[in-house]
């Protein structure tokens, strides 16, 4: 057995997927969650443990190594290192680095590790002493500095001098987000210098980019971040994930701050389903990422009029990917790590609870911002609400907040309810549209009584291996990889011979049952699979006899009487065949 069908037969897929998707027992093996790769309401994913894992909307699907290289962005190997060491499964020596890609990616980890030795050390050291000040004040105590694995980068760099003498050539620290080429040409300098350094992690844990805050005045920026290299994807992570996942579980909410502090100092304070964007606006792919964890979400932005517009421009965002939002202000202008050091995790709590649901936070800011009183300031309120608002796709909650709406504005619900109905009508046209991959009944029937029965392989395979399996057949390379396989047949074999297209037929069949596809066929046996090769043979004879039928009428066209007395002889042959 080899090290990927060593890791495949030994992990548990449910549980692996269960740390991303939330997931419910759907009957038998089967479970079910929301598709963690497109954005649905209503689950139409399927995971299985003797099957692995297929979404019926994206047609996502393969093994355990498959997902977690579509959700962490990993290679093959790097996949495979990834499940290795969560099950404590030892590696081959020789399986390390297999391919140039996975080397490459491993180079730009060890890298980011060095660096973060170095930048803990000097924060550690002498000359970390204004940086250590700045965080006690801002009440960050030893525990948490360690936690978050908080550094220094020193002014007068020295990295890039370290990876040079760890073997790191020029090309490396390029692609690394750590260095930058001098403009002489002549070497390069550190990306970071005289910063407080806050490391950022993927969804596992694993680091992939730093921020730097600078620490005198007139640095700037204010925040620094990584550049975006081959492990580091911006819009695909979200500060303290990795730590705040479980929690937003537990507590079924997560809270979206602003900033590295607020997430250190709510953390720190107990409150641990934190998370922050990583120095970008939202989008819509972190959003999807919270809402795998919890579907409620609270908005706890800084009070300051930026904070305030970020807020409105997040609410957007997260209703459009369907999260429950409420929004919590802070008195006296505190940021939540303020508020927390001052009056403690209980109080913060407790605001929580309270936190108004974002339709009135919003409605309130519009009476801040325009005169109710007057009709132009009832129009501006409408327009300075409606895009938010218009993102609601349930048609209930929709007629819900087109009554507020009214009420707020002094107009009839009905226009207000108008406006969103036409909006909705616009956004149908961009929804997810399922791709299609139609199947014919009997090649479905047909491949999935050839996964499910060993009877069925010994019977048909032999006469498919004589077939002429024509490009025309939808599951043609499925059906030549399993005459292939012969006995040796597992369902991971196969789908390692097959490219992602017949992948996803192949998960499409394998999950049928889950889809409600042939109902009657449980039991796939046999007796099915040779009727549906009887079929599938009937039906290619037709088709080859309306395809000699044209290339006749063609020849007889083009005068070619030879050619065309030829082709009727083989006419005769198949009919008599």
């Amino acid at each position: 057995m080899d090290f990927a069908a060593q890791l495949k037969s030994t992990v548990d897929i449910v549980a692996v997927v269960g740390e991303y998707v939330r997931l419910v027992k759907a009957g038998g093996q089967a479970f079910k969650g929301l598709c963690p790769f497109h954005h649905e309401k209503t689950p139409s994913f399927s995971v299985r443990p003797d099957k692995g894992f297929y979404c019926f909307g994206c047609q996502k699907g393969g093994s355990v190594i498959d997902f977690i290289m579509e959700i962490e962005g990993l290679t093959f190997w790097e996949a495979c290192k990834n499940l290795a060491e969560r099950y404590h499964i030892p590696i081959p020596k020789r399986q390390a680095g297999s391919d140039e890609e996975t080397r490459r990616r491993a180079g730009i980890y060890e890298m980011h590790e060095i660096a973060q030795q170095m930048y803990r050390s000097s924060l550690q050291g002498p000359g970390g002493a204004d940086a250590r000040a700045y965080l006690a004040k801002r009440g960050v105590n030893q525990a948490m500095i360690e936690e978050f694995g908080l550094g220094l980068s020193e002014r007068s760099g020295g990295l890039v001098r370290r990876l040079q003498q760890s073997g790191f050539g020029p090309e490396q620290l390029e692609t690394s987000g750590l260095a930058l080429a001098r403009n002489d040409g002549y070497g390069f300098f550190d990306f970071f210098r005289g910063r407080l350094m806050f490391p950022i992690h993927n969804e596992t844990g694993s680091l992939i980019g730093f921020a730097g805050r600078a620490l005198e005045e007139g640095d700037e920026p204010k925040y620094l971040n990584s550049k975006e290299t081959d492990i580091y994807r911006k819009s695909y992570v979200l500060y303290n994930l990795h730590r705040a996942r479980m929690a937003a579980r537990q507590f079924d909410h997560s809270i979206l701050v602003e900033g590295y502090m607020d997430v250190i100092g709510l953390y720190g304070g107990g409150v641990q389903e934190v998370v922050a964007s990583c120095g970008t606006a939202l989008k819509a792919t972190q959003v999807r990422i919270l809402r795998r964890h919890a579907d409620t979400i609270v908005v706890n932005f800084d009070p300051d009029p930026a904070g305030v517009k970020a807020a409105e421009r997040s609410i957007e965002m997260l209703l459009e990917e369907g999260m429950r939002i409420r929004v919590l202000e802070l008195p006296d202008g505190l940021d939540p790590d303020e508020f927390v050091l001052e009056h403690g995790s209980e109080a913060y709590r407790t605001r929580i609870a309270r936190a108004p649901n974002y339709f009135h936070w919003l409605a309130d800011r519009a009476r801040q911002k325009f005169d109710f009183r007057s009709a132009e300031g009832r129009v501006d309120g409408f327009k300075f609400l409606l895009p938010s608002i218009q993102r609601l796709s349930d048609k209930l909650e929709r007629a819900a907040v087109a009554n507020d709406l009214a009420s707020y504005l002094g107009v009839d619900a009905s226009l207000v309810l108008e406006q969103f109905r036409k909006m909705a009508a616009e956004r149908s046209q961009a929804k997810f549209q399922r791709p299609k991959l139609e199947v014919p009944a009997t090649e479905r029937l047909l491949l999935k009584c050839l996964i499910e029965s060993a009877e069925a392989r010994r019977a048909v395979l032999p006469k498919l291996e004589r077939m002429d399996l024509r490009p025309g057949l939808v599951t043609a390379n499925i059906l030549r990889a399993l005459v292939k396989l012969g006995e040796d047949f597992s369902h991971d074999s196969l789908s390692a011979r097959l490219e992602d297209r017949d992948k996803a037929l192949l998960a499409e069949a394998a999950f049928a049952d889950e889809a409600g596809i042939d109902p009657r066929d449980e039991n796939p046996s046999a007796p099915q699979a040779l009727a549906c090769l009887a079929r599938m043979e009937n039906d290619q004879r037709d088709a080859n006899r309306a395809e000699l039928k044209e290339r006749i009428r063609e020849a007889e066209k083009r005068g070619e009487m030879a050619e065309a007395m030829r082709l009727m002889t083989d006419l005769r042959d198949l009919g008599r065949s």
